[in-house]
């Protein structure tokens, strides 16, 4: 009964642990985690400071030494003289990472009699090949005959990097045969006395104490690697170079001293760009930076320092944990997730803030550790037990929030988001009343749609709503906007009535919220068009303004809203907006960047009359937002307007309002383009800016179905005379827009 009981008391880490450790572990297996943890391990090694060491130095082949040879492929007399100059210096190894199994005259004669008397030089041969199907390139046949030859081959991960090194192969001849990085470290070693040394175990040697083992299929980061060959590690002690590296010509001119070379390991090979010998290493990705290459002479001599450090100079060799402990440690990391998260369980901002805090304090604590442990050799798991310490931490969260979030998911259906979590975690905020308030007033209108509905079925109707507003709303929450109500076609939107943070900029929230809306019409109408329907177009007006937010209503029911004259003057605002435009009022446009550094984009501006308001006001035609937090903005067509076959005569009258005005007027239609056109009117009265007219077509030349049929538009500028106004379509019927534009002369 007491284990019943216990286990119900930590039921969430019962649950969380083994679940999320069995989910890492197969994510592991199935080899997802790997790029992530080689990443990791590469910033492990750049993070580490090392020194150079002082026995090991290269002789690169650069670009000056090839324009002074003529040729990318140097004759062997070139590197007979060099390896003599060296040879004189009493270096205890030389290493000659050029391959030589042909003669390159002139010379030959004269490097054959330099490789059979330098003992201490090494050869390289490749019997690998590569993933090209290129065929392996043998040994010089003289070194060869002496034994002398390492091999040269290289193992590159998936990613292109080469983390690990050769240090033994089975050649297709059956033996045994060293690489060249270890073939150079113990013939300096053996300068000191120092041979490898078996070991009860089997592939298991030393040098002077220090340990080498076969790296192993899942060792470190990695997961079913090809492990063939003795492969290690390589501790690379930086990025390139980091040895010391002299050009070809100062050996062959004299212009080094005299015993340079004396008792160290010397390498001959190409760091020049064009003999394309560089890779990738872990040095080499750099985060604000491009990658820099290593020479494979230089990845030799990292292979070959590794090994003499570490029997000289205790340096640690790169090992791992088995199989076995390594899922243990993840189990460890996802118990201590689930732990600290189910005992600080209780609800509410406060005490998410404090998980995520010691969430990130602990994960600080895992990188760090699993960093001084690489420093002391050992490449342990990071990216494993730290998906298990969130993932734990996120499934007993999720667990603990199960039962809210059923309550969430049946309200969130009739109120907003966040007005639910407000109630939810305020529960006074049920009562009736409200509270005066400064916020930010959205709406949006689709342009047309009326007369639109009355073409249409009210099915299709409904599902061309469904799918417009399925978009807005998605846009609508992403800026924390509250939806307060869908008018058919219309959204009303409110920012900053829940006060979400500490200074809330509302006003730029809002009009942000405006561009990405107008921005996602692109993908409503690719909706549209792939299901029939017409394109449609959207206005969008903007008011910042006190107005009172609260429960408005009764006992038996309530609305959370917004009254006040703020939100009258918005619908207005709104009102004087075509299609792909949006209007703010002079308040929100000086309530912008207050808070944060956000500048407007400003098409024009303009001052209008909005019925029911005493005086003039600013409104602004708004295509962009930059600053701090919000870089939005729109890209308008101007369509030139273009001349017509013959001009078409028109009927208009004013609207004001949603009503049509008595008053029928006569003009004509002297340009068009794809959204505007040319109205030249006879009637005197002038037209005002921003006014909405409806047109009808009055010409014989129209078919009948044209000329019964409304046209609605809205006067956006003055046109060449007094008489004539630019004015952009809001509503056209298609058979209307078809007929238009075979009207431009072409």
């Amino acid at each position: 009964m007491n284990l019943k009981k216990l286990l119900w008391q930590w039921r969430g880490v019962v649950i969380a642990t083994p679940t999320v450790t069995l989910v890492v572990v197969s994510l592991r297996i199935a080899g997802l985690l790997q790029p992530l943890e080689w990443q990791i391990y590469d910033q492990y090694l750049q993070w580490r400071s090392e020194t150079r060491d002082p026995r090991i130095a290269i002789v690169g082949i650069d670009e000056e030494d090839i324009r002074q040879q003529g040729q990318a492929i140097f004759p062997d007399a070139v590197y007979a003289e060099a390896i003599s100059k060296l040879a004189a210096q009493g270096p205890r190894a030389i290493g000659l990472d050029i391959f030589r199994d042909i003669p390159v005259e002139p010379g030959h004669a004269e490097l054959e009699a330099v490789f059979r008397n330098t003992p201490n030089l090494i050869g390289i041969r490749t019997i690998l090949g590569d993933n090209q199907d290129r065929d392996a390139i043998d040994a010089p046949p003289t070194l060869a005959e002496l034994g002398q030859i390492g091999i040269n081959d290289g193992i590159v991960d998936n990613d292109n990097t080469i983390r690990r090194g050769l240090l033994q192969v089975t050649t297709p001849e059956g033996d045994s045969a060293p690489s060249l990085g270890l073939y150079l470290a113990l013939l300096y070693l053996e300068a000191e006395g120092i041979t490898p040394e078996a070991t009860d175990k089997q592939d298991v040697w030393q040098l002077n104490g220090a340990t080498f083992r076969p790296l192993k299929t899942n060792d470190g980061g990695y997961v079913r690697a090809d492990a063939q060959g003795y492969q290690t590690l390589i501790n690379y002690r930086g990025g390139s170079e980091l040895f010391e590296t002299v050009p070809l010509r100062d050996l062959l001119n004299d212009r080094l001293p005299d015993n340079w070379a004396q008792d160290r390991v010397i390498l001959i090979g190409p760091v020049a760009e064009s003999l394309k010998d560089r890779f990738l290493v872990p040095h080499s990705s750099k985060m604000l930076a491009l990658p820099r290459y290593m020479a494979g002479v230089e990845i030799h001599a990292n292979l070959t320092s590794q090994i003499i450090s570490a029997a000289l100079d205790g340096r640690a060799l790169i090992r791992s944990w088995p199989e076995s402990v390594e899922i243990l440690w993840i189990f460890l990391w996802a118990t201590l997730g689930a732990t600290l998260t189910w005992i600080q369980r209780n609800p509410g901002k406060r005490s998410l803030l404090r998980q995520i805090a010691l969430l990130l304090a602990i994960a600080s604590s895992l990188v760090l550790g699993t960093y001084a442990l690489l420093l002391a050799g050992w490449w342990i798991p990071v990216i494993p037990p730290l998906m298990a310490l969130v993932g734990a931490a996120a499934g007993v969260n999720t667990y603990v929030a199960h039962s809210a979030s059923e309550i969430r998911r049946t309200f969130n259906r009739y109120l907003s988001d966040q007005i639910v979590a407000n109630l939810l975690d305020n529960p006074e905020n049920l009562k009736l009343g409200g509270e005066t308030r400064e916020i930010t007033i959205l709406t949006s209108d689709l342009r047309g749609f009326t007369a639109l509905s009355e073409q249409l079925s009210p099915e299709k109707v409904v599902e061309i709503l469904n799918l417009y507003l399925g978009y807005m709303s998605d846009i609508i929450d992403a800026y924390d906007g509250i939806i307060d109500e869908f008018m058919g076609d219309g959204i009303l939107v409110i920012f900053g009535a829940l006060q979400l943070k500490e200074n809330d900029n509302h006003p730029d929230r809002a009009v942000a919220c405006a561009i990405a809306m107008q921005q996602a019409m692109t993908q409503v109408n690719a909706a549209m068009r792939a299901r029939g329907f017409p394109e449609q177009e959207m206005g969008i007006g903007i008011n910042t303004g006190r107005v009172v937010v609260g429960n408005i209503g009764s006992e038996k029911r309530t609305k959370y809203s917004v009254i006040g004259g703020a939100v009258n003057l918005t619908f207005r605002i709104e009102s004087y907006t075509t299609g792909g435009q949006i209007f703010i009022s002079e308040d929100t446009h000086q309530d912008i960047g207050k808070i944060n550094n956000h500048r407007l984009a400003i098409q024009s501006k303009a001052e209008v009359y909005p019925k029911g308001i005493k005086r003039p006001i600013t409104i602004y035609d708004v295509t962009g937002i930059g600053g701090d937090i919000y870089n939005l903005s729109l890209t308008h067509e101007s369509p030139s307007l273009q001349p017509l076959t013959q001009i078409i005569p028109v009927e208009y009258v004013a609207l004001e309002g949603k009503q049509v005005g008595a008053e029928k007027s006569r003009g004509s239609l002297q340009k068009l383009s794809t959204k505007t056109a040319l109205l030249h009117i006879e009637a005197p009265e002038p037209l005002s800016l921003l006014t909405n007219i409806k047109l009808v077509i009055n010409t014989p030349s129209a078919p009948t179905e044209i000329g019964e049929t409304d046209i609605y538009a809205k006067v956006q500028q003055l046109g060449p005379t007094d008489q004539d106004y630019v004015i952009t379509f809001t509503a056209r019927s298609p058979a209307v827009i078809t007929w238009l534009n075979a009207q431009v002369a072409t």
